[in-house]
């Protein structure tokens, strides 16, 4: 299932937009709002996995505007990001913004020990050197992602429009559930948005896939949950907090609500074991459809036609539509 938003926007002056292989959907979405066509390019791979990338006309005088998320594989994704900018830039564009709806590495913003690469510093460097001037992402995992920069990164958020999914489905009783510390300034501004209160599940990781709820903070009791993240990767989290408030007398109606569904791993057998009445996720990656989940995936091209048709593109000196 898809929920899209209407509207649209003629394009500014030599926008152009060109997009890899990672969400050619969400390309087609955002072009489609702002009115433009998409460049034509050519991405191959060569037999040792090797990206060749060709763009079929000049870019002469233009602003480019690369949309390509970097989830999986990332690395294959980020390669592909990476090419399209140099071959903008070979190809004569004067401007480049990079439209990373899901940005991979957010994560790695920080070391604990000595020698460990901070993997978003790294890939900002690599973005920078090949020319790209800003950086578009939503619902970034850490907000020190723009410190990892020295170009502008416009953080948006999709809680507006996964609100509007989740109002039809909260009803009096509901309560918006964190599912961990890190998740709590998330889960505010779903709750104001909703009126609604807000419970705060307390976490232990034990690994990369397994966590263990502590404590829950806030009364669920009979109450219906939405659990609000910025993604779903291994579910694990998502998994020990349903568990909880389940052992707290919560309604067995849950809902839950991510920016981001990566949905690996375990993901889907764990989702598909919980009482969950509905998931919905944005298309910051794929729309993924599967018989045993109860997923609905939220479109966010309106939202980023609307950053690049002002706010983001008036900062990077583009004309706004004409009324």
């Amino acid at each position: 299932m898809r929920l899209d938003e209407p509207g649209q926007h003629r394009p500014a002056a030599a926008l152009r937009l060109v997009g890899g292989a990672a969400n050619p959907a969400l390309l087609a979405a955002i072009a489609t709002q702002l009115g433009i066509t998409p460049e034509d390019r050519v991405l191959e791979r060569f037999p040792d996995g090797e990206v060749h990338l060709v763009l079929a006309r000049s870019q002469q005088g233009s602003h480019v505007v690369i949309v390509q998320s970097t989830g999986p594989p990332v690395d294959q994704h980020l390669i592909e990001l990476v090419m399209l900018a140099d071959a903008a830039k070979r190809a004569g564009a004067t401007r480049l913004t990079a439209v990373v709806p899901y940005f991979g590495y957010a994560r790695q913003d920080r070391r604990s020990v000595d020698g460990e690469a901070i993997g978003a510093k790294a890939v900002a460097r690599v973005i920078e050197t090949v020319g790209v001037d800003d950086l578009v992402v939503i619902d970034p995992h850490s907000s020190a992602l723009e410190t990892m920069f020295g170009i502008p990164v416009h953080a948006l958020t999709a809680v507006p429009v996964l609100s509007r999914a989740l109002d039809p489905l909260a009803g009096q009783h509901a309560i918006v559930v964190a599912p961990d510390l890190g998740a709590v300034e998330l889960a505010e501004r779903y709750a104001a948005a909703l009126n609604l209160p807000v419970a705060i599940v307390r976490k232990r990781r034990l690994s990369g896939e397994e966590v263990h709820a502590d404590e829950v903070v806030g009364d669920v009791r009979d109450r219906r949950p939405l659990i609000v993240d910025d993604m779903i990767t291994t579910a694990g989290t998502v998994e020990a907090a349903t568990r909880a408030v389940l052992d707290r007398g919560c309604r067995p109606e849950v809902v839950v609500a991510a920016t981001h569904g990566l949905f690996v791993g375990p993901a889907r057998r764990r989702l598909a074991a919980l009482p969950l009445q509905q998931i919905l996720v944005t298309d910051t990656l794929p729309a993924r459809s599967d018989a045993d989940l109860p997923l609905t995936t939220v479109c966010v091209g309106p939202l980023l036609a609307d950053a690049l048709a002002s706010g983001c593109s008036a900062r990077a000196g583009l004309k706004p539509p004409d009324d």
